[in-house]
């Protein structure tokens, strides 16, 4: 989870929408802006390219009942249907961190050790830090039911991957600390856009006494 900067003003659809009986929230002005603001990646998650994207709702809007939320534009994130399918517990009903807002790595650690994830708030205080940790976690690591073993797998593959070819890059740049080529690979890997960024970033971030020199690819 990274912080995101969402586009204003909000779609001109949701002002319409929200006006009628039945509207929709997910208008095609809707989902091309929120594609293109999270760089089509879950922000939970942060896998990328997503197949199966939804329109998420941070807060609850309490199945239509709150209109206000449900039409509010900073209410809505791009999210891959895993994640959003996790999030729908009472748990989460108080609010995670909100990535447009707040900068999560700022307030949460996230790390990959043995084929597991792990993600703790800095401050125990923090609930809303907590409640996203607790959420990335899971969404990772739950296997309560067949699909969400695969669908939790699969994240974990595709963040190992990434992880490996971030590995590499640093392997090769402490052989060659002068190559252009290396370090606009790391650049890019390390940017708030790359899949799975968080974990990237706080890997570097968290080995920036050998690597002190990425540490302007954090900012």
């Amino acid at each position: 989870m990274v912080k995101v900067e969402r586009s204003f003003p909000a779609p001109e659809s949701l002002a319409r929408e929200a006006a009628k009986a039945n509207g929709s929230y997910s208008e095609p002005d809707v989902t091309e802006r929120l594609e293109k603001d999270f760089h089509n990646k879950c922000y939970i998650c942060e896998m990328k390219g997503l197949q199966d994207p939804e329109v998420e709702h941070l807060l609850p809007h309490q199945n239509g009942k709150d209109k206000k939320r449900k039409f509010d534009w900073e209410n809505l994130f791009w999210a891959c249907r895993h994640c959003n399918n996790v999030k729908n517990q009472r748990k989460y009903d108080a609010g995670i961190l909100n990535c447009c807002r707040r900068d999560p790595e700022e307030a949460i650690a996230f790390g990959l050790e043995e084929q597991r994830v792990w993600a703790q708030a800095k401050e125990n205080g923090d609930q809303e830090a907590v409640l996203a940790a607790q959420l990335v976690v899971e969404v990772f690591n739950l296997c309560n039911t067949g699909m969400r073993v695969y669908k939790s797998k699969m994240r974990l593959e595709g963040l190992e991957t990434e992880m490996n070819v971030l590995y590499s890059q640093l392997g090769r740049y402490r052989q060659n600390p002068d190559s252009r080529r290396i370090l606009r690979t790391l650049r890019a890997l390390l940017s708030r856009e790359s899949a799975f960024a968080g974990f990237k970033r706080g890997y570097v971030r968290e080995h920036l006494n050998e690597y002190p020199e990425l540490k302007e690819y954090l900012e």
